[in-house]
């Protein structure tokens, strides 16, 4: 039976890949061992894709930037190991800022996700369906994005971080929260999701108090950083913290006043 995808001869295929129908692969392109690629997938040159990928029919890897100032210049959407992308899911490769996307290892992105130009996701993520990131962001490991979450661009979401559905992100998300409502802001601490993953009760403490103090005691963040560096500057989670808000982008997300804690689940007050 003729095969009816379109392979460029100079494409960089590994062992055991299956390319699927009305696939079209473009040159400068490399896919690592025991990738599958479903039907009617596009994958575009600078495309640098790992080993155990799962591509869903219409996803597009690798077009250029939806960014008026680039302007051709060479530039890579590398994508790692045991990747899940469902259907229809675009990812773009990277601009004279950094030149390159990339995605980490073992994320599952789910159908209609949008990962822009010189993005850097990290391991073990989940983007629900429909989550939209523009360019310059920068997402933490074990971070999950509820599905429709709009990020702006430049945004930093830390490492463990979980945001409601329909969020619109417009400013940096610390480690370890769960964050939502509009304007975004601080729910409480991901509790569920650290203990899962092997936090200690001690760790998960250490992380409540600290952002007791950053969002919910009324202090200005300078000030806050100031008792967090003497009385948690110590610890594991303190250093995370304060590395992170040392280097925020684009202003942290807003805690919530004391107004808002009628409005909190059990679980939301109690973190």
């Amino acid at each position: 039976m003729a095969e009816l995808f379109d392979l460029h001869p100079n494409a960089k295929i590994g062992k055991n890949v299956t390319i699927s129908n009305f696939t079209t692969i473009y040159d400068d392109v490399e896919i690592g061992d025991d990738t599958w690629i479903g039907p009617n997938v596009t994958i575009f040159p600078g495309a640098r894709i790992g080993k155990g990928c799962k591509i869903f029919p219409g996803s597009v890897i690798a077009a250029i930037p939806q960014d008026l100032k680039f302007n051709g210049e060479y530039t890579t959407c590398n994508i790692g190991d045991n990747n899940v992308i469902r259907e229809c899911c675009t990812i773009n490769r990277g601009t004279a800022a950094s030149g390159r996307t990339v995605v980490g290892n073992g994320n599952l992105i789910m159908a209609y996700v949008h990962i822009a130009h010189d993005c850097i996701i990290g391991d073990n993520c989940v983007f629900a369906n429909n989550t939209t990131l523009a360019g310059h962001i920068t997402v933490g490991d074990w971070a999950v994005l509820g599905g429709k979450t709009a990020i702006l661009q430049f945004v930093h979401i830390g490492a463990h971080v979980i945001t409601s559905g329909g969020s619109l992100v417009n400013k940096d998300i610390p480690p370890f929260v769960k964050a939502g409502r509009y304007p975004i802001q601080y729910a409480g601490v991901n509790s569920l999701g650290l203990r899962r993953r092997g936090f200690t009760n001690a760790s998960i403490n250490n992380i409540q108090d600290i952002y007791r103090l950053l969002f919910q005691k009324g202090l200005n963040v300078s000030h806050a950083v100031e008792i967090i560096k003497e009385q948690y500057g110590n610890t594991a989670e303190g250093k995370i913290i304060l590395s992170f808000i040392g280097q925020a982008n684009t202003g942290l997300l807003k805690g919530y006043s004391y107004s808002d804690r009628a409005h909190m689940s059990a679980e939301e007050h109690n973190d």
